[in-house]
Order: C-alpha cells, then sequence, then structure tokens
C-alpha cells in the first residue's frame, strides 16, 4: 500500500490566499483542547466532591485511582500527596488525565453526575492539576534492592512501561525492547495533537525512568531483530506491550492510489512535525471510520484549514464507538457525518490519484448489516482509513512466539496476564480483554508486574 502523503498540497501553499491562518493561528488550533484549571478552580472543584465512601468513580476507574482521595489533597493544598495517590496506581496518570474518556467511566459514575447538579466533578482535570503541579525533591517511589532478576519488557507504549517502573519498584531490573526511535507508544505517536500538548509525553516518560533499573533499548522489533524463545532464554521473563501495530484496510480496488493512506499514519505524522505549516494538507478528504481515531483524525484536518472534511461510517450514530463527547468536538470543527453508508469503490483521476470515493447506503436487516444499492459519491483529495489497527502476525513469527495461545489474532492471557507460555506475559492492546484505553493498557502492565514478581519468588523459594 502506498502510504506516502506528500503528493497532497502543503499547508502553506494551499492557505496562501487565506488571511488569518497565520502559523500563529494553527499553533492555538493545536492548543490545549481542555485548558488547565487554575488553583483557584482547582481548590472549588475539589470541594465540590462528596467523599463518597464507597466512591462509584473509584469502580469506574480501570486503574483503581483512589479518587475521592486525591481530590480531598488538592482542596487541603496537598499537590505532592494528591500526585502521589494517583501515580501509586496509575504511573502515566498525567498523560491518562488528558486523552482518558473520564465522561463514560468515573464522571459518569461520579453522583454528582445529575440534573441537579448540571455536571460531575471534573475529576479528569483535577487529576491533571495535581500531576502537572508535583513538585518531588525526588522520583516519588523507591526501588527495592536489587532482586538479581532481570526481565525483558517488548514494547515501551503505556502498558510496556507501566509494567517497567512496576518491577523496577519491586528491585527488578527491565531492559524493554521499542521498535520506534522513541517511546510512548500512542502517547508519542497516535494521540490527537490537541490533546497531549508541549512534549508531554516524553517529559512523562523521562520521569518513570527516574526510578531507575530500567533501560531502554529502540529500533528492536519482535519478529525481526528480537525472538521470543531468545528473550526466554535470555530474561528471567518476558511481558509483550506489542500494542496494534498495523492498519486494516478496506479490500477496495484502488486502495493503493496516491491519496489513500492510514489515518493513523497522518496522525503519526502530526504528533512528530516541528512546523505546522509544512504538513501535507488535503482541502477536501474523507474519514472513513467511527472510533477516536477517525474523530482525531476528522477534526485535526479541520484545524489543519482543509476546507471539506467528511467522516462516514456504515452504521448509525448511536453504534460509533467514538464517544458522544468525541462526536461534539468533531462537529464543533465543522466536521461533517455521513452515516449508514459504506465504500464500495475509490474513484480516481486521469494520473491515477484520489479524486473521490463511491458510497453504498445501507440498512440493517434481521439485525444484519446490508446495502440498499443506492449509490452516492463523494468528490475528495484525499482518503483516510480508521477502521481499526490490527495485531502484526509478523511479530509473532518465530516458533516460539507461533505458540502462544490467541483469542483471534490477539493473545490469550489468563486473569493475571499470563500468556500460554510460561514465563510469558502480555497486556495492552494485544491481548483480548478490554476496550484499548490507555488507562486500561497501564493497568494490565501494573498486574502483570505483580504476576511475574509473584511467579519469580515463588521460583526462588522452589529453589
Amino acid at each position: 500500500m502506498n502510504h506516502d502523503l506528500t503528493h497532497l498540497p502543503r499547508v502553506g501553499d494551499a492557505l496562501a490566499d487565506r488571511p488569518g491562518m497565520s502559523p500563529q493561528a494553527l499553533e492555538a488550533n493545536f492548543s490545549d483542547l481542555h485548558p488547565p484549571l487554575t488553583q483557584r478552580q482547582a481548590i472549588i472543584e475539589s470541594q465540590r466532591c462528596l467523599y463518597c465512601y464507597d466512591a462509584p468513580c473509584i469502580e469506574a476507574c480501570p486503574s483503581d485511582i483512589d479518587i475521592p482521595r486525591f481530590i480531598r489533597q488538592i482542596g487541603e493544598h496537598n499537590i505532592n500527596g494528591a500526585a502521589h495517590t494517583i501515580l501509586e496506581q496509575n504511573i502515566l496518570g498525567g498523560s491518562c488525565a488528558r486523552v482518558c474518556p473520564t465522561e463514560i467511566l468515573c464522571e459518569r459514575s461520579c453522583v454528582r453526575n445529575q440534573d441537579a447538579e448540571c455536571q460531575p466533578v471534573l475529576i479528569g482535570l483535577l487529576q491533571r492539576h495535581a500531576t502537572d503541579h508535583m513538585r518531588f525533591d525526588a522520583h516519588p517511589f523507591e526501588r527495592a534492592a536489587d532482586s538479581g532478576r532481570h526481565v525483558a519488557v517488548v514494547g515501551a507504549g503505556p502498558a510496556g512501561l507501566a509494567c517497567a517502573h512496576r518491577l523496577a519498584m519491586f528491585g527488578h531490573r527491565v531492559t524493554i525492547f521499542e521498535a520506534e526511535a522513541k517511546p510512548g507508544g500512542l502517547n508519542e505517536y497516535g494521540i490527537a495533537r490537541y490533546k497531549m500538548t508541549d512534549d508531554f509525553a516524553r517529559q512523562e516518560v523521562e520521569f518513570l525512568l527516574e526510578i531507575g533499573g530500567i533501560e531502554i533499548r529502540h529500533g528492536q522489533r519482535l519478529g525481526h531483530d528480537l525472538s521470543l524463545a531468545r528473550l526466554r532464554t535470555d530474561y528471567d521473563g518476558v511481558f509483550l506491550g506489542l500494542g496494534l501495530g498495523t492498519s486494516r484496510w478496506l479490500g477496495l480496488t484502488g486502495e493503493d492510489a496516491p491519496g489513500l493512506a492510514p489515518a493513523v499514519s497522518y496522525i503519526k505524522e502530526l504528533r512528530q512535525a516541528d512546523d505546522l505549516t509544512r504538513l501535507p494538507l488535503a482541502r477536501r478528504c474523507v474519514v472513513i471510520g467511527a472510533g477516536n481515531t477517525a474523530i482525531d483524525m476528522a477534526t485535526q484536518m479541520a484545524r489543519l484549514g482543509a476546507d471539506e472534511v467528511t467522516l462516514v461510517y456504515r452504521r448509525g450514530v448511536e453504534a460509533m464507538s467514538a464517544t458522544g463527547h468525541e462526536q461534539e468536538i468533531a462537529k464543533a470543527n465543522g466536521v461533517r457525518m455521513v452515516t449508514w453508508a459504506q465504500p464500495v469503490e475509490v474513484l480516481l483521476d486521469a494520473g491515477g490519484r484520489v479524486a473521490g470515493m463511491r458510497f453504498e447506503k445501507t440498512r440493517t436487516a434481521e439485525g444484519r448489516l446490508v446495502g440498499t444499492g443506492e449509490t452516492f459519491e463523494l468528490a475528495t483529495d484525499a482518503v483516510f482509513g480508521a477502521i481499526g489497527q490490527g495485531f502484526d502476525g509478523a511479530s509473532l513469527g518465530d516458533p516460539a512466539a507461533s505458540e502462544l495461545a490467541r483469542d483471534g489474532e490477539r493473545i490469550r492471557v489468563d486473569a493475571a496476564f499470563r500468556t500460554s507460555l510460561p514465563g510469558v506475559y502480555a497486556g495492552g492492546d494485544c491481548v483480548a480483554p478490554g476496550q484499548d484505553l490507555t488507562v486500561q493498557a497501564v493497568q494490565h502492565g501494573k498486574l502483570a508486574a505483580h504476576a511475574i514478581h509473584q511467579d519469580l519468588l515463588a521460583k526462588q523459594e522452589a529453589a
């Protein structure tokens, strides 16, 4: 597939005749989506919390943060205490405060979330306030005495980083093998730029590594530079935080034409761009999908200055996996949403580049999605697919890795994130359970680290 986006008109060229879309305006478009609370706002908001004894917000938090406790600590002006409460359960609490869909998790469960109160306690913004303003003299968590054990972690995304940090707390040495040039996974490469600004992903990783005992080796990809068999031989345990490394495609003729690319490829380029005015931009673009990646892609194209941005989904709005909050963000940025339509053909111009896409209207019949036979066309300069990520099967291509039990394409694990191979654990998006959320990946890594630690202790006692 041709994923090169350089043929698209440059932002500067496309917007040269549009006064107001200056570099400063672009910078403003990609500033914080939700500005942080001031100290006064944080104190006032913290006082809205009822500090429930059996707080439903804790039950709704995938990483088990004691939410009433940290909010009370903010109200008592104990910012370091609040941050410690958050980070002891979620070492990536700063990034999760920015990207976690609190509107369907803790804030939805908040007892203030009722008509008379108008809105829940702003838990996400309070969590960000604590982690943004913490000031520790040293790393807040101590590394235990060296256990003499060495664990390999594959993938420096949220799951791998959380696992590594907790293992370091237990005194184990950790080597993280990462395919990309930077650590952070989706936090570094896959989150909308306006959700995580100011190089925060890098800063958070640097903070995490301050505990010591963790080494990251870049340019190392399982199935290419690494084999699971060798890792099992060389290390006392292996954690796989592989993520979902491949984009699903539509399976249409012409899908490899210039002008059609995975949304995640463009988002990655956008995240790493030093100069937004040099990014390739389509004046008219279509995004296929209904998840948060599709919303992020469509919204960012609109904020870059595209004339027309259309998001197309094969089912109705109620079936979209993107939250209502995310959908409203897209609409507020001028994104047009077309539902009950599925792509059937890529339309090319005389030069073989994308000029449009033909869609068939859909409906449900006896619970199944079917085409109606009625079609329509959308003219576009670029089509971005955001129909989900798949597991990179090549990463489990060596004989040892191929023995891992799978649920579909994902790795099967038990409740403690042990795989079917002794000494091998997995978590994050590469395993079957969960919603593919950053906060859930962090929890997987943390719980897997506890299992690894307990299993290593059991081996030591048996010896």
